[in-house]
């Protein structure tokens, strides 16, 4: 039923008041949708063609009405119910702000009027998720679990399925005690190895509060240190449905750099936010172990992984079951996290695919993470990519974020953010982080950079030299690259296989491929080492790794065996490398559903086994005396 925007308005008007919600909902006959991100369930959610079907008889109530009470960001409600003409296609939508309806969005053109619902849910739920008598009795209940997102929420029952939706109740609103928390934090290395910085949310400008953060050495004296603010707005972001249906506000992200830590030395921190009145606002109080210096001879644990993405407790969000694995990599790492000194997450961080409110969601999930240890990330496909943005790819994955998000709610120590590549160290490792979706071969800016990184290790101090990066640059034996007639991503390793020889890289890792793979050490296709558990001595060549099976989806291996690939998994999981000391490594790859050990190799060598030449690794000699 198509209405005119007086009738919609006047109708709203008479029958939303009495709940406590002024909606203005517009049913507009022709909207142009934006490509929709088969990686986003929020996607399939046809919220610009909602229409009216308000029944006096049904009704949704949420319970509690204020949350966080006692200081928590993370809390359930519980949903009550209740339709006359249930259908098994009902859904619950959860909205933030509660008022989903004043999200407006811009023009697509001079001739299509943009829709008045421009919101799409931050997560939504079938109404017998619970209840299987639901289609019978029409009543049911749902428990939903909220975080803490800088503005109030309210749930509304929908019937018409997820293409088709019609608005049938609204609930009441409920919000956190205080919605502009500080929340969330996320440590980074530094520019320097002896310098933290600390990146995290709250709803508070610097008009309204200064951030900063209070810390010190545990049992020492603590210090202020101020913080950056950043944000963005709709503007910002480079199409749909970022700047439509995606868009919520990402509220203010703040960093700080804690300078000058003492290596390996526990440190104890917490975010403020001084108003002008006087009062602070705090968080509650973290930890962290500063770095080791670089070289220092000590045990040294590293977990890496690939396209995590995030999941739901609640399960909510996971009809079509996209992220299986995110929680139980998360809940993995945090119950190892004792054992854990820092963390790679190489691309595909969260696959908010445009759907901004999902950063909340991530950032939320690895919180127990991210604030004990550096979560140092990478640029993925889904973070960046958008046509004519500079990206290398043109496709749509990034839903219109074009690095905006990724680039702004995580620090990394990049010379330029923008570009996302940067080098790590941290003790005896060396980490060279690539970004897959710039150009990165023979030629380029970026290839300047990583032979300069390559280049530029102390291998005496440093002997574990790593390269990171997103899609895979090496060996895969995706189906998708076979039936290209390729196992790599086109022109992946063309360059960059002999800057690996040269200045001989011990493991280059990637994400994009959703398995595991683990290749002998590789040059030219050719296996330079007949070992596969235990290696001694030279490696002669570099161990190509693919560890995308952080969470998303899995893909399938080609029907394909090579000389080279050494172990597959069709499984989520995720890599652990610890270094005892300067001459062994233990590289293990653990399942995220058990976290037991199912591969796994040792590196053990001296220098002069790094030192020793093998093929396009020599430098040039002389035969004078």
């Amino acid at each position: 039923m198509i209405c005119s925007s007086h009738k919609m308005r006047m109708m709203m008007s008479g029958m939303w008041k009495s709940r406590g919600i002024f909606f203005s909902l517009l049913v507009l006959a022709t909207f142009q949708l934006a490509m929709s991100d088969e990686h986003q369930p929020l996607s399939k959610v046809a919220i610009h063609k909602t229409t009216l079907a308000l029944d006096e008889r049904a009704y949704i109530k949420a319970t509690p009405n204020v949350l966080g009470l006692t200081g928590q960001n993370t809390e359930w409600v519980t949903l009550q119910y209740s339709n006359p003409k249930p259908t098994v296609e009902d859904w619950i939508g959860v909205f933030s702000p509660a008022n989903f309806s004043a999200s407006t969005c811009p023009a697509e053109n001079i001739w299509v009027n943009p829709p008045f619902l421009c919101s799409a849910p931050i997560k939504y739920q079938y109404a017998n998720f619970s209840s299987s008598s639901y289609k019978s009795t029409g009543k049911a209940s749902l428990k939903l679990q909220l975080i803490n997102q800088r503005s109030d929420f309210s749930f509304a029952l929908f019937t018409g399925g997820l293409t088709n939706p019609k608005l049938v109740a609204v609930s009441n609103k409920v919000s956190f005690i205080n919605p502009n928390a500080p929340v969330y934090p996320r440590l980074a290395q530094g520019k320097t190895w002896n310098e933290m910085t600390v990146t995290w949310t709250s709803g508070y400008g610097i008009s309204e509060a200064e951030p900063f953060v209070e810390w010190g050495p545990k049992g020492g004296n603590h210090v202020k240190s101020p913080a950056g603010t950043l944000t963005f707005d709709r503007n910002t972001m480079c199409g749909a449905p970022a700047r439509t249906v995606g868009w919520r506000d990402p509220g203010y992200i703040h960093t700080s750099f804690l300078k000058e830590l003492w290596p390996n030395r526990e440190y104890i921190y917490k975010l403020g936010h001084r108003l002008f009145n006087g009062t602070v606002i705090w968080s509650e109080e973290y930890q962290f172990k500063a770095f080791p210096f670089p070289g220092q001879n000590s045990l040294q644990r590293v977990v890496i992984f690939g396209d995590m993405g995030k999941a739901e407790a609640d399960g909510s969000n996971e009809f079509n079951n996209f992220q299986p694995g995110s929680l139980n990599t998360t809940k993995q790492i945090i119950k190892d996290l004792k054992d854990v000194d820092i963390v790679f997450h190489i691309g595909d961080l969260c696959y908010a695919s445009g759907y901004i409110s999902q950063w909340d969601q991530f950032t939320a999930q690895i919180e127990p993470i991210a604030s004990t240890v550096p979560y140092m990330t990478a640029s993925g496909n889904h973070e960046r990519d958008w046509p004519g943005t500079g990206s290398f790819y043109g496709t749509l994955d990034s839903g219109g974020e074009c690095g905006v998000l990724s680039q702004t709610m995580f620090y990394v120590p990049a010379e330029n953010r923008e570009k996302f590549w940067y080098s790590a160290d941290y003790g005896m490792f060396k980490f060279c982080i690539a970004n897959t979706e710039l150009d990165w071969r023979k030629g380029s800016e970026q290839y300047k950079f990583i032979e300069n990184c390559l280049a530029s290790v102390d291998r005496q101090k440093q002997p574990w030299l790593i390269f990171l990066a997103h899609r895979v640059l090496g060996y895969s034996s995706a189906g998708f690259y076979v039936a290209e007639g390729s196992f790599e991503e086109p022109m992946g390793r063309e360059d960059l296989q002999y800057l690996w020889q040269k200045y001989k890289v011990d493991i280059a890792m990637y994400g994009h491929v959703h398995n595991y793979e683990r290749t002998c050490p590789v040059y030219q296709n050719i296996c330079t080492n007949k070992e596969k558990h235990n290696y001694k001595g030279p490696l002669n060549g570099t161990i190509h790794v693919v560890v995308g099976g952080g969470g998303a989806s899995l893909a399938e291996f080609a029907p394909i065996n090579t000389k080279w690939s050494i172990f597959k998994d069709y499984d989520f999981g995720f890599v652990k490398l610890t270094a005892f000391d300067q001459s062994n490594l233990l590289f293990e790859y653990k399942k995220s559903s058990d976290g037991q050990v199912y591969d796994s190799f040792t590196i053990s060598r001296e220098y002069r086994d790094i030192l020793a030449c093998t093929v396009d690794s020599c430098p040039p000699t002389t035969l004078a005396s």
